[in-house]
């Protein structure tokens, strides 16, 4: 199992058409408006209705995903089932990305969908506080909340896997640690994508100028607006710096090209040193968050694979081949699946 699960793998394919114009695409209409509206909070009010169309947009996924909203949460917290034979036993508990201050579950349907497909069980997605009107404390406190929510339901901790992306992926690290110092049971995995793991001081040099989406100023400046009053190098807030002693397996996934990138890789490293088991993926020239290109990139689907390969080395669950994972489906020149490169 360990020769399976820590490792380093750099996948090595032709880069797509899609992904390039994804690519060029980004850099000239989402970099430069996050770098002109992430000033002030009128801005980040245009940027998270912007991103609530994204809701609205039509999706592909096949005619066989059911989405239910819960009906305790007043959010917009909801349950994604994809597939036939899912095991109800099990779940995997999803937060989204968004700095910490716009999308949603409903914005991140390409990741969750295609999650519960690879993971044969529902996702539940929750949708925690966000800034500006809430701080961070209260966002890990509802996703403490939530994991405790499904221990209350009757999941045993072994059959929960939580995960996240960006912001959602510092959520999911910082929820770890906190369940760990609890003596909470802990989940049987967690998997990060393009986590934002550190919100202190440190300067972001790497990629700062080749990051197609992301302006590494605006990241420095949304870090020292939800830090206020907060000890910037306290685990639960940059979560580089934890001790991650008795965590469960680990999956970390980046784009070679991202401003976060080597906070992903230093969270790895830090995992690794406490005797955790640690996949760390770093895709060639993919954005920020790119799973959630998935309807229309086809790496951005390939990593579901990858994603399923883990799952079944940690937890036992093979997931059923889906046309929607296929990278061909939508573009037959396509990465292969099977090229690829790992290192211990």
């Amino acid at each position: 199992m360990q020769q399976e699960i820590d490792v380093d793998v750099h996948p090595v394919y032709p880069l797509s058409w899609r992904a390039s114009a994804f690519n060029g695409l980004l850099r000239g209409t989402t970099k430069p408006m996050s770098a002109i509206l992430l000033r002030h909070t009128v801005g980040m009010t245009v940027l998270a209705r912007i991103a609530a169309l994204g809701e609205r947009l039509p999706r592909l996924a096949p005619s066989e995903v059911e989405i239910v909203r819960d009906g305790d949460d007043a959010c917009g917290s909801e349950w994604i089932r994809a597939g036939q034979g899912l095991d109800e036993r099990k779940v995997l508990l999803y937060f989204h990305g968004g700095a910490y201050f716009f999308c949603s579950p409903a914005t991140h349907r390409p990741i969750t969908w295609r999650l519960s497909t690879v993971a044969r069980r529902p996702v539940f997605a929750y949708d925690y506080r966000q800034g500006p009107a809430h701080t961070l404390r209260e966002s890990l406190s509802d996703a403490l909340g939530a994991y405790q929510g499904l221990l209350d339901q009757g999941y045993d901790a072994q059959d929960i896997v939580i995960a996240g992306d960006s912001a959602g992926g510092h959520l999911t690290l910082a929820t770890l640690l906190a369940l760990r110092d609890q003596g909470t049971p802990l989940p049987a995995a967690a998997i990060c994508l393009s986590p934002w793991a550190d919100l202190s001081e440190s300067r972001r040099n790497s990629n700062r100028w080749v990051d197609p989406i992301v302006p590494a100023g605006r990241v420095d400046w949304l870090a020292r607006r939800w830090t206020a009053g907060l000890d910037r190098r306290d685990p639960l807030v940059s979560p580089v710096f934890g001790d991650y002693t008795g965590l469960p397996p680990l999956m970390v996934v980046t784009g070679s090209t991202e401003v976060l990138r080597d906070e992903g890789r230093r969270v790895a490293l830090q995992a690794r040193r406490a005797g955790v088991k640690v996949t760390y993926e770093e895709w060639h020239r993919m954005p920020h968050a790119f799973p959630i290109l998935a309807d229309v990139v086809p790496e951005a689907r390939l990593v579901f694979r990858h994603i399923e390969r883990f799952l079944h080395a940690v937890t036992g669950t093979s997931g059923a081949t889906h046309a929607a994972l296929d990278p061909a489906a939508l573009d037959p020149a396509a990465p292969d699946p099977s090229s690829g490169s790992a290192a211990a």
